[in-house]
């Protein structure tokens, strides 16, 4: 059996990065970007060191539900020291995923912990708050290198 295939594992996953997010913590030096949802307690500070076309670093800070937190803390692992095309393809199989499309599990890691989200509609916006966040902070990269 596939670890991904196991609830069980999938909420060990999900409460350990909510009760031990990784990468929360402020960088009063990198561009950054407030992220909210109305269907959720989720308010989130993306913040994200990108140079030379490579996540350097990425972190996130605030308050936010389970998913929220947990998602977030996923991508910042995830992402980092990624170069802003491995980042977008990325997002690109999380968001297939969450929309019950054939995706990549192999490059998610432990973000396939949320394969199941996509059956709770409005869970999704927690889902990829930060990922969404993530997403808009390559664009403004991209837009500044050229």
């Amino acid at each position: 059996m596939d670890y991904f295939d196991n609830p069980q594992f999938l909420r060990q996953i999900i409460m350990d990065h909510y009760e031990n997010p990784r990468n929360k913590r402020m960088e009063s030096d990198y561009p950054s970007i407030q992220m909210s949802t109305d269907s959720c307690i989720d308010d989130l500070l993306i913040q994200a060191k990108i140079e030379h076309g490579t996540i350097v670093d990425v972190a996130f800070e605030g308050q936010a539900c389970t998913i929220a937190t947990s998602a977030a803390s996923i991508m910042t692992e995830l992402l980092k020291n990624k170069t802003v095309d491995e980042a977008t393809a990325i997002i690109a199989e999380y968001n297939k995923m969450l929309h019950l499309d054939m995706y990549d599990h192999d490059v998610l890691q432990e973000a396939n912990a949320f394969k199941n989200v996509g059956r709770q509609a409005n869970r999704i916006h927690c889902a990829t708050l930060g990922w969404r966040g993530i997403t808009e902070l390559i664009e403004e990269s991209r837009d500044q290198d050229e």
